[in-house]
């Protein structure tokens, strides 16, 4: 599972470092070719993009620090934790979610990810499987009820 992350975050910063080195030098060239800077969309274009490149590259780098940090051995084979695939059910709405615990900031809840650093990733944390949580969100207080657990232990002992 952590490989797995590594890689793709290794794969993205590779495309934006391309990006970076490579083809935004190229555009920001054309652009300035295209003279008066101060009125050049292409030129103020391309130089937000590289700004962006730079922060997500930033974040990325940091990302894969907090990565070389986990040591699984240490991890608790039965509580919600980093890299953990939960189904919850919310009491109130009815519905269950599933996703998985990611580290630092990072949030894609269309891809079923959520940050340890988020609302939901603290009440979770250290939870059990059959244990009812209460998550106080920005919106209020909601209660979940954790339906099935599988932590990040428990996914390496089953791929080994």
């Amino acid at each position: 599972m952590i490989e797995k992350i590594r890689t793709q975050v290794e794969a993205e910063i590779a495309a934006l470092m391309n990006e970076l080195n490579i083809d935004l030098p190229v555009r920001i060239r054309i652009a300035r070719e295209h003279g008066d800077l101060r009125e050049n969309s292409e030129f103020k274009a391309a130089k937000e993009r590289q700004a962006f490149v730079e922060a997500r590259l930033n974040h990325l780098m940091t990302r894969m620090t907090e990565l070389s940090k986990i040591d699984v051995s240490e991890m608790a084979y039965d509580t919600v934790g980093f890299g953990s695939i939960v189904t919850i059910h919310d009491i109130e709405m009815g519905e269950d979610f599933t996703f998985t615990i990611t580290a630092g900031d990072f949030i894609d809840l269309d891809a079923g990810q959520v940050s340890l650093a988020s609302p939901i990733g603290r009440g979770l944390l250290g939870a059990k499987e059959g244990e009812e949580v209460t998550i106080e969100l920005p919106a209020g207080d909601r209660k979940y009820n954790i339906l099935e657990l599988s932590t990040l232990p428990q996914q390496m002992e089953a791929d080994g």
